[in-house]
This record gives structure tokens, sequence and C-alpha cells, in this order.
């Protein structure tokens, strides 16, 4: 049971922050004789499968990740700078050994599905048959569930977690918490933008001990969320719960 990723998407459906924590790695690799039963696309420089597969686990929605064990650039091209278009047509590179996965998503196509995240939220709270309903709280797949949080002033907090994960409501209401205090009490942080590395030092005292500490707000929030919530320790006393941060986690 773990969490996933963890988005927060402004009142007009800008993405402000997105973290992935636990990325689940799902390869599947074997040899292919031509014609290839796949029917690949290329998209956002990247092959992605579109039609075909299902045996052994390669599916729709895959990216092909290598050939014959040398990985794919974008392009998309090999690291020799063969066209990967091209060296799947030819009969003559065939049988050949392919891998299939799903890649990590990119900041824009993160971005993407943000905004469209929201219209789907005004959607689902005007079709309600309830009035003044709250929009989409849960969406439950197999394999994961998405839970949302919308704060009274429209930002929603969204959650990707394991089916089994519990306790949904108290993390997202500690996320809510550390935004409030870590970016919203930052005086060099404008409403709506996202949250960068900008930095400011102050002297916070925590309970059980004194720490002069660097706030870098994307830093903290990903910090104290995935440290703290989870139970991963940033030290062993109980009262130091912040810490310096050089560099991003």
């Amino acid at each position: 049971m773990s969490i996933h990723s963890i988005y927060i998407v402004s009142k007009s459906g800008g993405m402000i922050f997105n973290y992935d924590h636990n990325y689940p790695k799902v390869e599947t690799e074997r040899t292919f004789n031509f014609p290839l039963e796949l029917k690949l696309e290329v998209r956002n420089k990247k092959l992605i499968v579109v039609f075909g597969g299902q045996k052994d686990a390669v599916c729709a929605g895959q990216t092909l990740l290598s050939i014959n064990g040398k990985p794919i650039c974008e392009g998309p091209i090999l690291e020799d700078g063969t066209n990967v278009v091209e060296f799947l047509t030819n009969e003559a590179n065939f049988p050949t050994s392919l891998k299939f996965g799903k890649s990590r998503m990119s900041t824009n196509e993160k971005m993407f599905l943000g905004s469209m995240f929201y219209p789907l939220y005004a959607i689902a709270s005007q079709i309600s048959p309830e009035p003044h309903s709250s929009g989409i709280q849960i969406i439950e797949a197999e394999n994961f569930k998405l839970h949302c949080l919308q704060t009274l002033t429209g930002v929603k907090f969204i959650l990707i977690t394991d089916p089994k994960f519990v306790g949904v409501d108290i993390v997202l209401r500690r996320v809510y918490e550390i935004y409030s205090d870590y970016v919203l009490k930052n005086p060099f942080y404008a409403l709506e933008m996202p949250i960068s590395s900008t930095s400011r030092s102050m002297s916070q005292c925590v309970p059980g001990s004194f720490v002069s500490i660097q706030i870098v707000v994307s830093v903290k929030i990903t910090s104290i969320l995935f440290r703290e919530v989870m139970n991963i320790r940033v030290s062993q006393t109980f009262g130091c719960i912040a810490k310096t941060f050089d560099i991003l986690i």
C-alpha cells in the first residue's frame, strides 16, 4: 500500500505542484517477428502502442523503451541515430527483441491532465442529482484510486494511491495544512503560480528542538508529506521534523 503521486491544481485548472513518489515499474520484453503484430504511433516524440498486443502484458498505451537492449531516445531514435520507425519497417532487422513499458509522464503531460480534470470535476458537480454536490471525490480503478479534496478557494489536492491504501482523508488534509503553512504564508509566492524552488531563510522553533532551517517551498511540501505522513523519518528525534535540504528529493 503506497502513495503513487500527488497533484495540486489551481481553481482555474492550472497545475501548481506535482510529485511522483512511488512510480510502478511495469516492463515487458520479448522477441517479435516480421510483420510486427502491434500498431505503433509516434506521440510526443515517443513510440506508443495504439492497437494490438494484450499478450505477455504488452497493451495499448505502453511505450517502446528499447530495441535489442539499446534504449530509445526522443525522436524516436536509437543512441546511434537510427530512426526507430524505419528500423521496424525493415524486414531484415527481424527477429528483434523489443521492450515495452509505461514511461514517466513529462511535465507538459501532467499539466494537460491537470487541466482535463478541472472540467470533469465541474461536470460531475452539475450532473449530480443532489444539490450542492461536492464533485469528484474518488475515482476507483483496478490498480489505483484517485482521491480529490477541493478547498473553499477552489484549489484541488489530488492523490493517486494503491487501491488498498487507508487514511487518505488524513493525508489530504495534512497536505492542505502544509500548503497553507509553507506556500500561502510565503510572502514571495504569487497565488495560482507553480510552486518553484524560490526559497527564504527563517528560524523556526520545532517542539523539542530549535532548528535553523531554510524553507524551499517545493522541497518542504515533498519532504514533510512523504517523510512525516508516510512515517519515513527525517530524524530519530520526535520533535525534529524539519531539516535543511540542499537538493530536491
